[in-house]
């Protein structure tokens, strides 16, 4: 029988995707990418969507050679300052205290997407079929063969399903994932206020859900944040049809004044809130990773930062295997037993955290506020927690520590 015709076929050109296409370019890796849809190149708006990266994902970024064309558009995060509305206990972090630049950094996500595909063309490593979607998969000893809408039929020793939480992939083998809907969907949009934010990410605990606004922007002077406002599904289409002045009315009231006035608002955009944990990581001769092994709520801003650590892990056992079959048994297994801990850790910290924060079961607010008190106070407990947030809590890939 012949060759496969790749050694890796990675399934959703999205963040994921894309990043790990860059991560293994410099490898003798034969590899292609199957995506629906081809990235749109939109142009910058004040307002558009972002994502917040730690520090561990700016390493990562960096390793991938893409961190000096996203500098630009990236707004630093120097400090963030967690608290409950109602109460005064607040929990403070600071890039100065852990003797860093910054504790991370919140980018547009046109600009971080449009430039990991860039960086994936100019190579000419990888070869794209794009638009193309998986209809069908048929796995076998040495290889997994893939169907594409086309009529088309490609191969590889290992497929990596990057394609969101509810992988096509995952659902054509039949592995399951356990879903939470938490009743939330995040109202995302932006703000520009009257006070500057000086770097400062703010996440504010409501009995509704969080609200967080993120420093938005740094050639846009610093009183433009990103809002994530977390809303209970009975209300999220109210807000989206209230009008600028009423929602803005609410979401200040919500906020609290530490950034003044909101003094104009962006378009304003609402994704259903779930968890989705894939009830395995891997498959014979395929690995999830992104999205298709565990999506998570936006609490804390862990979902990205989390995909991104498996696509370094994911590229550094592949690298370090070489010429290894990249889909083996020892390879996956590898693979696995690097993730499982972080994944678990970050999935429960999060969920966790959304569960804690939503329940009002009398005597927990008072927790809560001693909770926040200890955080801010407890020098042991800051710096694990601190670490955790920066993507170092657990078995960091060598590209995160790079950065470190």
């Amino acid at each position: 029988m012949a060759e496969p015709d790749y050694d890796v076929v990675i399934v959703g050109g999205g963040l994921v995707g894309a990043s790990l296409a860059v991560g293994l370019a410099a490898s003798d890796l034969r590899v292609a990418m199957v995506e629906a849809v081809a990235p749109r190149q939109g142009e910058p708006s004040w307002d558009e969507r972002c994502i917040a990266l730690n520090h561990a994902s700016h390493g990562i970024l960096q390793a991938l050679g893409v961190w000096p064309e996203l500098a630009d558009e990236a707004a630093p995060i120097l400090s963030t300052h967690i608290s409950e509305r109602g109460r005064f206990g607040v929990a403070r972090f600071s890039a100065a205290e852990a003797g860093l630049e910054a504790l991370g950094y919140n980018i547009p996500i046109r600009a971080l997407g449009q430039r990991l595909w860039q960086r994936m063309l100019d190579t000419g490593r990888t070869t794209l079929r794009c638009p193309a979607r998986v209809t069908g998969l048929r796995p076998s000893d040495d290889r997994v063969e893939l169907d594409l809408d086309d009529g088309s039929v490609l191969s590889g020793r290992l497929i990596v399903a990057a394609d969101g939480a509810d992988s096509p992939v995952r659902h054509l083998l039949g592995v399951d994932a356990e879903r939470r809907d938490y009743e939330q969907s995040a109202i995302v949009t932006a703000v520009k206020v009257s006070r500057p934010h000086r770097g400062c990410a703010y996440e504010r605990f409501t009995d509704e859900g969080p609200i967080a606004l993120l420093p938005k922007y740094p050639q846009g002077g610093d009183r433009i944040c990103s809002l994530v406002w977390t809303t209970p599904a009975a209300r999220v289409q109210s807000r989206l049809n209230d009008s600028d002045a009423a929602f803005i009315a609410q979401a200040e009231d919500a906020f609290g004044e530490r950034l003044g006035r909101f003094l104009e608002l962006g378009a304003r955009n609402a994704w259903q809130l779930a968890r989705v944990m894939s009830d395995q990581l891997s498959a014979p001769r395929v690995i999830f990773a992104g999205n298709a092994a565990q999506a998570l709520h936006p609490v804390a801003a862990q979902g990205f930062n989390l995909g991104l650590r498996d696509v370094a892990t994911l590229a550094e056992v592949l690298l370090q295997r070489m010429p290894d079959d990249a889909g083996g048994a020892d390879v996956i297994s590898d693979y696995v037993g690097r993730r499982q801990r972080d994944r678990a850790r970050v999935a429960d910290f999060t969920d966790h955290l959304v569960r804690l924060f939503s329940n009002r079961i009398p005597g927990l607010r008072g927790l809560r506020h001693l909770g926040l008190l200890a955080l801010d106070l407890a020098p042991g407990l800051r710096e694990a927690v601190m670490w955790q947030n920066l993507g170092f809590g657990g078995q960091a890939p060598a590209m995160a520590r790079s950065g470190r």
